[in-house]
């Protein structure tokens, strides 16, 4: 598998063959408002695209799929509804089925439970986008577990915090590589909506053996922990040898767990 960061979210996956687009946001920077009763006032998003608009439209035109966690705008934008193609295989919760294809999608698939897919197993986990009249707010919201044979099994958490969601996915699908949506985002009242360093412990210490990835981070406004913070923390933890706070553009190649791969 080849883990591929774009900005904020919004990751590509070449897994078994097949390159799938994650939570596109592809808005020029500074073209959104901030998001609303949260900290740091600024408009969204904060960095560019790592690429430009050439490079961009073949990446668009190499997908063979999109699979979208929720329809928050700092997970699925304009520009993505214009940008991607009409008929591009896209896989979603199923609360978020008619306003896709209310956008034009024609292909849209909304995982209840778990669907395959040219080989690819995808699951959908729940999760919390913060705690108490926040999180009922922000639902719903849905990560996903990747799994198929001869390639890791990945987890894509979602906007969520450490919650029994979260645990219970860990626990029954023991996934090799975990990515999570960190930045420790919030508005001014309420906790975090999305995970801290500390949530990312939990994972680490309830998965020693786990790749982790951390996504999320310095791209909009509400969105507080950096990536340096983070990975200071991570060297005091000690797991910087198994965490990857990629930087937006840059790509990292995961390969099977050498005990599974002699399984």
């Amino acid at each position: 598998m080849i883990c591929r960061l774009i900005r904020h979210a919004t990751i590509v996956l070449d897994y078994k063959g097949q390159k799938l687009l994650v939570d596109p946001v592809l808005s020029p920077k500074g073209v959104l408002n901030a998001i609303s009763a949260s900290p740091r006032q600024r408009r969204n998003p904060l960095v560019s695209l790592p690429m430009t608009e050439e490079e961009m439209s073949g990446l668009l035109q190499s997908l063979d799929g999109v699979l979208v966690t929720h329809m928050h705008t700092d997970h699925f934008d304009e520009a993505a509804a214009r940008l991607l193609p009409g008929n591009i295989p896209l896989f979603c919760q199923p609360e978020d089925l008619e306003k896709l294809r209310a956008l034009g999608f024609t292909e849209v698939t909304a995982i209840a439970s778990e669907v395959t897919w040219n080989s690819i197993t995808i699951t959908r986990r729940g999760g919390r986008h913060g705690s108490g009249y926040i999180a009922d707010k922000l639902a719903p919201v849905s990560g996903y577990v990747l799994s198929c044979a001869g390639e890791p099994t990945v987890y894509i958490a979602g906007d969520t915090i450490w919650c029994q969601e979260v645990a219970d996915t860990l626990a029954a699908s023991q996934p090799d590589i975990v990515i999570t949506n960190a930045g420790a985002a919030r508005f001014l009242v309420g906790g975090r909506i999305t995970m801290s360093a500390c949530d990312i412990l939990k994972i680490a210490k309830s998965l020693p053996d786990a790749q982790l990835i951390a996504v999320h981070m310095e791209a909009y406004n509400h969105c507080l922990l950096t990536r340096k913070e983070l990975s200071s923390f991570a060297d005091r933890r000690g797991l910087s040898d198994r965490m990857w706070i990629p930087g937006d553009g840059e790509k990292r190649a995961f390969g099977m767990p050498a005990f599974k791969s002699c399984q």
